[in-house]
């Protein structure tokens, strides 16, 4: 009840508008033939950017215990590609967001939730979301 209830609250503080930005950089990437490897990765996270409670971001050579081709020397390719042509705007976006939830004491929690969308939005490359572990 309490993670919907966060999850409501975080569409009104900044989570629709990012995750309408993750969608565009998506659907960018998907009409290239090149961005086709990340297009999947922006509807993933952006949808995760928003619906974020009761889920997280997990890199996912610790999640599985073993490397695959994006948490290997090809995910490092992929996100300092994805770096600079996307994933700061991204990021500063949500840091931007991050400040505007900062203003108020309820707003704390979600503005911490907008700076680790802007920890990914960095380097997105190797990540996977999982629900939350109780």
């Amino acid at each position: 009840m309490i993670t919907a209830l966060l999850n409501i609250l975080w569409v009104v503080l900044g989570g629709l508008v990012m995750a309408l930005g993750w969608w565009l950089a998506g659907l960018v990437c998907a009409l290239t033939i090149v961005g086709l490897p990340w297009a999947r990765s922006c509807f993933v996270i952006g949808a995760f950017s928003l619906w974020p409670f009761g889920q997280e971001a997990i890199n996912r050579r610790a999640l599985h215990g073993r490397g695959d081709l994006g948490t290997g020397p090809l995910g490092l390719l992929g996100n300092l590609l994805w770096f600079l042509l996307a994933g700061w705007w991204l990021a500063i976006g949500h840091l931007t967001s991050a400040l505007a939830c900062f203003i108020t004491i309820v707003g704390i929690p979600f503005g911490i939730q907008h700076i680790k969308l802007a920890l990914i939005a960095l380097a997105p490359v190797g990540m996977t979301v999982v629900p939350v572990r109780r």
